[in-house]
């Protein structure tokens, strides 16, 4: 059976993208400690040297900016990356059961929240009729 609601977020991604909630999730500065200790726990993600061609495009691409994954996502990140190698290789022959993979691995490492992007160099413009 289904859970119901939205999945919780890794505290890093919390901290990383601003909804950490002191009243919800406790003080900052243990969140920080916690997330501190499993980077050490668990290493940074890096990209095995076995994943090439596409996939590797893919990996630098959508994985390497991403600042919040640890090494325990590191099987998500490979299933997401040769998702993706076989949708561009093929997208006609890419089955809608495979898309639903590909989403599911891409929200489980935070890659489809728009809030993580950065600011991407775009600049606010102004309203000609506010003064702003």
């Amino acid at each position: 059976m289904a859970t119901r609601g939205a999945k919780p977020k890794p505290a890093k991604l919390r901290l990383v993208d601003g909804t950490h909630n002191v009243t919800r999730h406790g003080k900052t500065a243990k969140a920080e400690k916690a997330v501190e200790e499993a980077t050490t726990a668990f290493g940074k993600l890096v990209k095995p040297s076995w994943v090439r061609g596409i996939a590797a495009v893919a990996w630098k691409q959508y994985i390497e900016p991403a600042a919040w994954l640890d090494a325990s996502r590191e099987p998500a990140a490979i299933a997401f990356c040769e998702l993706w190698k076989e949708f561009r290789e093929s997208p006609a022959r890419f089955p809608s059961a495979k898309h639903g993979q590909m989403r599911a691995y891409m929200s489980e490492l935070g890659l489809t929240d728009e809030r993580n992007r950065g600011d991407g160099g775009e600049q606010e413009t102004k309203d000609e009729f506010f003064g702003d």
